[in-house]
């Protein structure tokens, strides 16, 4: 297993190592003890969410706020999808800054990201699954998102897919707009909770 640091602080892409034969293939996609001696802290599991989605469908970008935050560990099992992370930590040397990573079936990846950061992606084939393990329960009162088509953003998605987004995200304010409506977390809330994890290690 081969990580290196996204262009965006506190996130990761993991390669994995498929072992395969004439019976088929097998992959460690997650593993606690890896994780935990690059981030300095375990992943506090929570909960466990897998989506499949149609060709286009365009998810986020999802955030919640700190403490506690969510922090996401993102694998694409079937499919293949554009995943792309966002400094949405006001105070951040990386705010607005983002990275993507295509994850696929073939070429099995993980992502991860810590708390406060933002997540989406884009399913670039039919029938795309993402298995995502997350540090905290899903709270809607400290959830949020903003536009994933923000023109300040500038994200990369291809321009020969045709984007099918949720009515929640399709009305997400622009990254500037959470900004000045308080909506985001602070890079001071962020490490203080991520200290907080190294201590309790």
């Amino acid at each position: 297993m081969q990580i290196r640091q996204l262009a965006v602080g506190d996130a990761y892409v993991l390669d994995l190592v498929p072992h395969g034969d004439a019976r088929g293939r097998f992959t460690e996609w997650y593993r606690a003890d890896v994780l935990a001696d690059v981030v300095g802290h375990g992943l506090p599991l929570a909960q466990a969410n897998h989506s499949v989605s149609a060709r286009g469908v365009l998810r986020g970008v999802h955030f919640a706020l700190v403490p506690p935050g969510q922090a996401k560990y993102v694998y694409c099992p079937a499919g293949r999808v554009l995943d792309v992370v966002v400094d949405v930590r006001v105070g951040s040397p990386t705010f607005g800054v983002h990275d993507a990573v295509v994850l696929d079936s073939e070429r099995p990846r993980a992502v991860y990201l810590a708390e406060g950061l933002g997540h989406a992606f884009l399913s670039l084939a039919d029938g795309s699954s993402v298995t995502y393990l997350v540090s905290s329960g899903y709270d809607p009162s400290r959830e949020f998102g903003v536009s994933p088509l923000d023109p300040a953003l500038d994200l990369p998605w291809p321009d020969d897919v045709e984007f099918e987004l949720s009515a929640k995200d399709g009305q997400a304010p622009t990254l500037a707009e959470a900004r000045e409506q308080g909506l985001l977390p602070t890079i001071e809330e962020c490490r203080a909770r991520y200290a907080q994890l190294r201590t309790a290690r």
